[in-house]
């Protein structure tokens, strides 16, 4: 028997989709509505979920719970209907609570990482056979019968991306907190870099056992501060005195070393199977089974994803939205040997941009790469007044074999990122907004381009789905 309608604003979110199958596997109906069609919304529908393109008062009428992401704004005529007619209202984040509730739960937390560390949890526990739910702000591939982010298992033990950026990570009730590192972010949400280091402390004490990166050096403050004993703390990194010492193909911890090669390139994923495997020990996982299964973690959506080849030219999305995350995949590429890049980056967030301009044009100013930057995607916020990508662009460093153009519209800047490829080339496009589009742009501009008009060129890995990430759902997973 159902336990009533829950409707969903945004249900075509990364993030929101997620939740709104967790909720159905609680025995709920789920209804949702969204501006436009995403992998996750269509995925939902196929499940036989009630969701629809636009947003219509009458959708909520008889609902018992209406959901929102801190993205959806009191003025949406949805929302301001189930306020009228007195409708409790759950944030996304209250949502996965309940949907979980009675579950041990680990949780991700941290400025970087979060959705690959967490997605690397789940895919652990499922290979030792710990059928684990889980909450990810991206498709995890690999896992049967996962759809999207969201997944019912039957271990009672759910794995959760736990998203600081509004502060609703403190909501879970946490047996293993993992902290990947915490960096200034959301400043536009905390105000200042106190409160947020503020939060991440009362995350960390929360919680029943912590893993904590100890490269981090404020990831390893705040747990020093959280109040934890010695025994319910695990430190791993390259430091000498962590508790699991991480090397490019091991991980030892007590005098004992395990293989742990890992398909994907760059030292920060190296650092989050490392707190993958710790946490996922810690409920149950045997730690050899449990260290071979990450050399066949298979990634995630938009994260170091490639989305499709034209010839001799690969094409690869990733959600990088912050300085060090842009660092972190353009140093992958490298360390993968990609050569020659082109890279697509658009900006997320006005706040953010105008709080990192100059890290991020310290970040794009790379040697042999074509940088093309477009045009800021505001989601949630107004614009500021001075704030644009030019802004990055003339903070850039002229670097030998390097271009840097900036390119409003998405479309004609993927066109020109098209543009500029050689053969032989790698194409990125880097962001958390709508930038995922432009991939498949970029791809059919090269099939023209390269290939001629009716010639069929592209070996996608991911090309028969559409991008993880679109319009209806960019930026809403932080």
């Amino acid at each position: 028997m159902s336990r009533g309608r829950v409707h969903f604003i945004g249900v075509g979110g990364s993030g929101m989709s997620a939740v709104a199958r967790l909720i159905a596997a609680r025995g709920y109906d789920v209804s949702g509505s969204d501006r436009g069609e995403s992998a996750y919304f269509r995925a939902l529908r196929d499940a036989g979920m009630d969701v629809r393109v636009g947003h219509d008062p009458a959708l909520v009428d008889g609902a018992v719970a209406v959901v929102v992401s801190t993205a959806i704004r009191e003025s949406n005529p949805e929302l301001a209907r189930a306020r009228e007619l007195g409708i409790d209202v759950w944030h996304r984040s209250e949502a996965l609570v309940r949907a979980l509730e009675g579950q041990r739960i680990i949780a991700v937390a941290g400025t970087h990482g979060k959705t690959t560390t967490s997605a690397m949890v789940a895919h652990v526990l499922h290979h030792c056979g710990i059928d684990a739910s889980y909450a990810i702000g991206a498709r995890v591939f690999g896992i049967e019968g996962a759809v999207a982010g969201g997944y019912a298992g039957t271990a009672g033990i759910a794995v959760v991306e736990a998203d600081e950026s509004d502060g609703s990570f403190l909501r879970y009730d946490v047996d293993v907190a993992i902290l990947t590192n915490v960096e200034p972010d959301h400043l536009d949400y905390y105000g200042t870099v106190e409160a947020m280091e503020k939060a991440f402390a009362s995350f960390a004490a929360a919680a029943a056992r912590l893993v904590v990166c100890a490269d981090d050096s404020l990831a390893v403050r705040i747990a020093e501060a959280s109040g934890h004993a010695a025994r319910d703390v695990v430190t791993y990194g390259h430091a000498t005195d962590a508790n699991v010492l991480v090397a490019d193909s091991t991980l030892t911890r007590d005098g004992v070393t395990y293989e742990s090669a890992l398909s994907m390139p760059g030292e920060h994923n190296r650092l989050n199977a490392a707190a993958a495997w710790i946490a996922a020990t810690q409920v149950g996982a045997d730690p050899g089974q449990a260290a071979a299964a990450l050399a066949t973690f298979a990634g995630t959506g938009r994260r170091y994803q490639l989305r499709g080849m034209v010839g001799d030219v690969k094409v690869i999305d990733d959600y990088a939205h912050h300085p060090t995350e842009v660092t972190a995949v353009l140093q992958s590429a490298r360390e993968a040997g990609v050569g020659r890049m082109v890279v697509l980056f658009q900006p997320a967030l006005f706040s953010r941009t105008q709080a990192h301009s100059a890290n991020f044009a310290h970040a794009l100013s790379i040697a042999d790469a074509d940088v093309v930057i477009a045009g800021v995607h505001g989601d949630r916020e107004d614009p500021i007044e001075g704030v644009n990508s030019q802004l990055i662009a003339d903070q850039m460093e002229s670097v030998p074999g390097s271009t840097v153009t900036v390119v409003e519209d998405l479309a004609d800047a993927a066109e020109v990122a098209a543009g500029l490829v050689r053969a032989g080339d790698t194409v990125l496009t880097v962001g958390s907004g709508t930038v995922t589009l432009a991939a498949d742009w970029v791809l059919a501009s090269l099939e023209r381009r390269l290939l001629g008009d009716g010639v069929v060129g592209v070996n996608a890995a991911a090309h028969d789905e559409v991008a993880d990430n679109t319009v209806a759902d960019a930026g809403v997973a932080e």
